[in-house]
């Protein structure tokens, strides 16, 4: 039966299959207790090969002879086959369409009246029509449907539009999609990967700084890809390792770093530089007790609790130069070679001007009423009414203000400007000074602030969640870096948020803040990938050791996405 019955649904219509289907489901378990006499099979065969109104009648006679075995079922086997019978007159009826094609004339003006009813109609009624035709569709339709929609709407924008336009849309797109975008195929890649201006873009977007001669796009790919990498590990905690300096036998009072290598002051009467990359120890010299410390190659300047300046060398150790003249510790020193001019704050509330060869008091600054503990000498970038470019600049810092003082020009020299964060008395800078030429820079009780050395306005103020106690260590052009008693953070100056810390030790707490500092400061400006090397943070521990804390090696390759 199920052979007859498969021949039949391949040769007839859709109608019929349905009929028959129906007979073979209520009929069957009635041809089992047919009389011998009456072969059904035979029957059925016949009826499979018909496909006219005899196929009908045929069946519904098959109906009624199994239905003679059980009386019971008379009613419902009669049912069926009227409504059967129904369904077939209704399907035969001359005014229902048939499957027999059009001409092609006539096709054409029937698609061509249908076409016209259907642009008249709303997009609601458009979806509706499109809707009724897809479920009358039978395989065919839906494939040659789909292809047509695959390249309707699958369309390669990439391919089709100009390049310069191309450039411009992807400059839209966050730089994660932009890598996913790489990986859909070869052509993307080269596409998106040739685009310049966008993968400059995303690196400037992570504080990266962009050299505009440089205009490979692989190039700028790779820094992104490197870039994304080191600000995940500044967020992760996985940014920098840390290193310790063992050799002093007391206190460790002051530090200075420059070019890689770290100056030690200590309560031992030593000082000691140290090459921060290995660790090890180039030069020890007898000193007095340091408060503070700056060097060069060839010299070593030291400012002590005993009041006194003195200048050293390096290669023998000797004392060449020192200065006395302040009746309290010295806390501060600053000097230029160019200009043969050392400067000094000192406990005393005094700033002194010296001649550095010499070892001469030039000039004794006064006005401060608390120590002084922070001076910076530095040649002005900007001009004002007080100062031009490239007149050397002195700064000043106690715990509630800071002076501006002109050097060169005369001898008895009057403060220019004095700066301070609030009028209370019960608000402290805290002991951190920052001068480029253009911009002052200190922290305080109240947050962060920033001075414009032109006009000398307060161009911002960085609040942040613990300003008392969050210290400022260096400021730049895009990122800051400050600590607190258990982190180390950076922050992102654009958005004044915090983009990643590191958790600091017990480290020895200084109220004049000469026993902490910060390493490198250029990729403060900006990262390059070459700049996120050498020493972030240094400080002296309760031990007589330095704790440092050095960016780790940044190994990522740009290859990752290039295809």
């Amino acid at each position: 039966m199920a052979t007859a019955y498969n021949m039949f649904q391949s040769e007839t219509t859709s109608i019929m299959a349905v009929v028959v289907e129906t007979v073979i489901t209520e009929i069957s378990p009635f041809l089992r207790v047919v009389p011998n006499s009456y072969n059904p099979e035979r029957e059925l065969c016949t009826i499979m090969n018909l496909v006219t109104g005899e196929a009908i009648r045929k069946i519904c006679q098959l109906f009624l002879v199994a239905s003679s075995s059980f009386q019971n079922e008379n009613v419902k086997l009669k049912t069926k086959v009227e409504q059967m019978t129904q369904l077939f007159e209704n399907n035969t009826q001359p005014g229902r369409r048939s499957h027999v094609p059009m001409e092609k004339a006539v096709f054409e003006g029937w698609l061509e009246s249908v076409s016209a009813s259907f642009l008249s109609l709303s997009d609601q009624q458009r979806n509706q029509s499109l809707d009724q035709l897809i479920s009358l569709s039978n395989a065919v339709q839906l494939r040659h449907l789909s292809n047509g929609l695959e390249a309707l709407l699958k369309r390669d924008f990439l391919r089709l539009l100009p390049l310069e336009l191309t450039f411009y849309l992807l400059r839209w797109l966050d730089p994660q999609t932009l890598l996913t975008c790489c990986l859909v195929c070869k052509q993307w890649n080269k596409v998106i990967s040739a685009c310049t201006e966008v993968w400059q873009g995303v690196c400037r977007d992570l504080g990266w700084r962009i050299d505009d001669s440089i205009q490979d796009a692989s190039h700028w790919k790779g820094v992104y890809l490197k870039a994304k990498l080191r600000m995940m590990q500044l967020k992760n905690q996985e940014a920098f390792e840390t290193s310790s300096l063992i050799g002093h036998s007391a206190r460790v009072y002051a530090l200075y770093y420059k070019d890689g290598l770290l100056c030690t002051g200590s309560d031992d009467l030593s000082a000691k530089l140290w090459d921060v990359r290995t660790g090890q120890c180039i030069y020890g010299i007898q000193t007095h007790t340091c408060a503070t410390v700056k060097f060069d190659e060839q010299k070593l300047v030291t400012g002590s609790f005993d009041n006194t300046i003195a200048c050293w060398e390096w290669s023998t150790g000797a004392k060449i130069q020192q200065f006395r003249g302040h009746t309290g510790a010295v806390f501060s020193v600053d000097y230029n070679d160019d200009l043969d001019t050392l400067v000094s704050g000192s406990a005393d509330f005094s700033v002194k001007v010296w001649a550095l060869s010499a070892g001469a008091c030039l000039n004794t600054l006064t006005g401060h009423t608390e120590w002084v503990t922070k001076v910076i000498l530095q040649k002005s970038e900007v001009e004002s009414i007080v100062h031009c470019p490239g007149d050397y600049i002195l700064l000043s810092a106690d715990k509630f203000e800071i002076k501006v003082w002109p050097i060169g020009r005369e001898i008895n020299c009057k403060c220019l400007k004095t700066l301070s964060v609030s009028e209370d008395r019960g608000v402290c800078l805290q002991p951190r000074l920052q001068f480029d030429g253009r911009y002052i820079v200190c922290s305080s009780d109240l947050g962060v602030y920033q001075w414009d050395f032109a006009s000398f306005d307060i161009l911002r103020v960085i609040k942040t969640q613990d300003p008392a106690n969050l210290s400022l260590l260096s400021f730049g052009e895009v990122f800051s870096l400050l600590f607190d008693t258990d982190f180390l953070y950076v922050m992102d100056l654009r958005t004044e948020k915090i983009t990643g810390r590191w958790p600091l030790p017990a480290y020895r707490k200084s109220k004049r803040g000469s026993s902490f500092l910060p390493g490198v400061t250029s990729w403060l400006n900006g990262l390059d990938g070459r700049n996120d090397s050498g020493l972030v943070f240094a400080t002296s521990m309760p031990d007589h050791s330095i704790h440092l804390v050095l960016w780790k090696e940044n190994t990522t390759r740009g290859e990752t996405y290039d295809g």
